[in-house]
């Protein structure tokens, strides 16, 4: 029974999300994983917001989550960058236009909020959200698609 349980909520895990209302609710704690693996929003949507809270309680510093969004090609080479920008600079390359849009680096209890435009963003496009703290982002990533 326990098996079954867990199978069914690892395919939840899965799922892509959709947002109907261009508006994203992400968390994340202490573990290193959001809520989600995968995005999907309406191509009707002209600006999305991403809104991400820790639910943790370890400080940026220790465990700091953020929320970045590139395309497939490009977020490894933008992670790999980051780790020199240190936690001032929420481990992102400074001025990196590869970057669609990025959250702060948030501790526990924190929350933060980003709006962007998708005119860059191609529908049926292949683009990964992470966290680009060094080390999170090989596991703290998923897919985000305009449908």
């Amino acid at each position: 029974m326990r098996m079954r349980i867990a199978a069914a909520v690892a395919a939840l895990a899965l799922s892509p999300v959709a947002f109907a209302d261009c508006t994203v609710e992400i968390e994340v704690g202490d573990s290193l994983s959001y809520n989600t693996s995968a995005i999907e929003v309406p191509a009707s949507c002209e600006n999305v917001t991403v809104n991400i809270k820790h639910t943790g309680s370890l400080p940026a510093a220790a465990m700091g989550h953020n929320w970045v969004l590139a395309a497939d090609a490009d977020w490894q080479d933008i992670a790999n960058k980051g780790a020199a920008a240190g936690v001032a600079g929420n481990f992102l390359p400074t001025g990196d236009d590869r970057i669609i849009a990025a959250t702060k680096l948030i501790g526990g209890g924190e929350t933060d909020s980003i709006t962007f435009s998708t005119a860059t963003i191609d529908a049926g496009g292949s683009y990964t959200f992470f966290c680009s703290f060094p080390g999170h982002w090989s596991v703290m990533k998923g897919s985000f698609k305009l449908v």
